[in-house]
């Protein structure tokens, strides 16, 4: 894991593409602006492992049905 020290209004870069922006840091709260192509997803991580966790119930049950 890179760890990185930014302040508001700066931001670093990953690729040739992907820009991240501190936009705010409030108390134990920092607000990200992410610019990323259309076809990037960018999910907060509870969202990610729920969308992961459903692929993987979904795929158990198409398995289960395909061999009856």
């Amino acid at each position: 894991m890179l760890i990185l020290s930014r302040k508001k209004g700066e931001s670093i870069h990953i690729g040739n593409n992907i820009k991240v922006v501190v936009v705010d840091v409030q108390n134990d709260q920092v607000r990200l602006g992410i610019e990323a192509p259309a076809d990037v997803d960018i999910y907060r991580s509870e969202i990610y492992h729920s969308i992961q966790k459903e692929n993987l119930k979904a795929l158990v049950n198409q398995n289960i049905f395909k061999k009856k």
